[in-house]
């Protein structure tokens, strides 16, 4: 009698643990930290996993021409949405996350940002960039242009050297 006591309630402690565990996934997936939306140029999509396979993906966030991008890593559980995202490769798009702290696996995503909305921006309205990055621009005028006193001269200190006069 006493040992079916133990057992029933080791069964029991294991019961309340694994609803205990259950509820906290529930808690983490279905209650949002914060949202808000991130703009920007798709680098990559891929869906990834061994066993659960997520769509993990980052868009590059310029806030002007020639500055270093920042990189936005984020996490897409809709097949629907990444087909989205993936149409507009190339484009600059808006999107839409929330964030979920305290997922306690990967397998339901590797980042704590889920996308559920994307859109393009229209790109007609942003002005065009004035120089290419890597792009060398000639001046106006060409070369030639160059006024004599800037251009180096072949050895510098040759003036210099013939302004002394020479000794008897």
């Amino acid at each position: 009698m006493k040992r079916l006591n133990v057992i029933a309630s080791l069964l029991l402690i294991v019961i309340l643990l694994g609803g205990l565990a259950a509820g906290w996934v529930w808690f983490t997936l279905h209650w949002s930290y914060s949202d808000g939306e991130r703009t920007g140029y798709v680098q990559k999509l891929s869906r990834k996993g061994w066993i659960c396979k997520t769509w993990e993906g980052e868009i590059a966030m310029v806030t002007m021409p020639g500055a270093i991008p920042e990189k936005f890593k984020f996490t897409v559980r809709s097949d629907a949405i990444a087909k989205e995202i993936n149409a507009a490769a190339g484009h600059r798009v808006v999107l839409h996350y929330q964030q979920y702290k305290f997922i306690p696996s990967t397998c339901f995503g590797e980042t704590e940002y889920f996308i559920d909305s994307v859109r393009d921006v229209d790109n007609s309205s942003l002005p065009p960039p004035t120089v290419q990055q890597g792009k060398l621009v000639t001046p106006p005028g060409g070369a030639a242009s160059v006024p004599a006193a800037a251009a180096p001269a072949s050895a510098p200190h040759a003036a210099a050297v013939s302004a002394v006069p020479a000794a008897k």
